[in-house]
């Protein structure tokens, strides 16, 4: 999938259908003068309905779709025959789309399973035939209830990415790189800052036909809490991951401090993120000898006292299987 087709924000005009009005006929037959009511009840309005799909991984299949209309039930009739429901209009969705209100903004549900269906807008309910108000004192009532009118909503449909390893780094810190060896994705690179600007997902194969999800994310810059660079374009889609691997190169001028600088754009924008577990991975190692490196471990064994890191280089093909075996262990181990 191009970068250019992942499509992770749409916004939505649902309206469901209006239910059909009742019927007010009277029964006619030959010798029977006065047959009584025998009006049917209207159909109900359509729905406009959400359908998980885990073989959808963007919204772009909905860029366009402005409108999204459900069809109006039928007229009851005479012999009370009900008339037919409305069609319903089913929205299929990847799993992990957030439903907003975009008037107020409030979140109605997430879809996060295959087959799951949760209605967006219910069709209006069909009116009652003239059948039903019939008693002894009114024997022959013509009149019936009309149909419900149909809902209309606007709302905006956000997809945070179902992955359960995030990359986060800085711009330029080599996480296209490393998901590109580790798994069959081709993200795009180059030697800039800001290369990724949408996520993309890739499939690390494990042992014994194992695998598990990894997502990367546009690089963080200080200040993208408040919306900075491409702020909460792509902070969303980290609250998805249940671990997060801290990526930073070996010829940062300090580790420590990006470290601490992308925690805190976490904390901010969501403190519940700290909650998360996390791996820092020192990339581009294949530039350091032998005797740098036993330098930087000491100081990152003060740094970091206790938190897991490890030496990489994914142009160099080193380390990418300790990594694997870390991230499956950490992933595969209970809280």
């Amino acid at each position: 999938m191009t970068e250019g087709n992942f499509v992770d924000y749409v916004k939505i005009y649902a309206s469901s259908g209006k239910g059909g009005k009742g019927s007010s006929h009277l029964h006619r037959e030959k010798f029977i003068e006065k047959g009584g009511p025998d009006g049917g009840d209207g159909g109900r309005g359509g729905h406009v309905t959400l359908v998980g799909n885990k073989n959808l991984w963007t919204l772009f299949h909905l860029k366009f779709l402005r409108h999204a209309k459900a069809g109006h039930g039928g007229d009851g009739g005479s012999s009370r025959s009900t008339g037919h429901d409305g069609e319903d209009k089913f929205i299929e969705v990847p799993l992990g789309t957030v439903v907003r209100d975009k008037d107020t903004d409030e979140i109605l549900f997430e879809i996060t399973e295959h087959g799951e269906q949760r209605i967006l807008v219910k069709g209006g309910k069909g009116g009652l035939g003239n059948w039903h108000f019939r008693s002894s004192t009114n024997q022959t009532p013509r009149y019936a209830q009309p149909g419900m009118p149909g809902q209309e909503i606007d709302v905006i449909l956000e997809l945070k990415v179902l992955a359960d390893v995030g990359l986060v780094g800085f711009p330029n810190a080599g996480k296209s790189t490393l998901l590109s060896v580790l798994t069959s994705a081709k993200p795009k690179i180059a030697d800039y800052p800001f290369t990724t600007l949408k996520p993309n997902l890739g499939i690390v194969a494990y042992r014994d036909f194992q695998s598990f999800v990894i997502a990367d994310i546009p690089g963080i810059i200080e200040g993208a809490a408040e919306g900075k660079g491409l702020g909460h374009y792509f902070l969303r889609h980290i609250e998805r991951n249940s671990t997060l691997l801290f990526l930073i190169p070996a010829d940062a001028d300090d580790i420590k401090e990006q470290y601490e600088i992308l925690l805190d754009e976490l904390r901010r924008y969501n403190p519940e993120m700290l909650d998360k577990d996390r791996l820092v991975v020192i990339s581009k190692c294949d530039m350091l000898d032998d005797e740098l490196k036993a330098e930087m471990k000491a100081q990152l064994d003060k740094d970091f006292k206790g938190m897991p890191y490890m030496f990489i280089s994914s142009v160099a093909q080193q380390g990418l299987q300790e990594l694997k075996d870390k991230l499956w262990q950490m992933l595969n181990t209970e809280a």
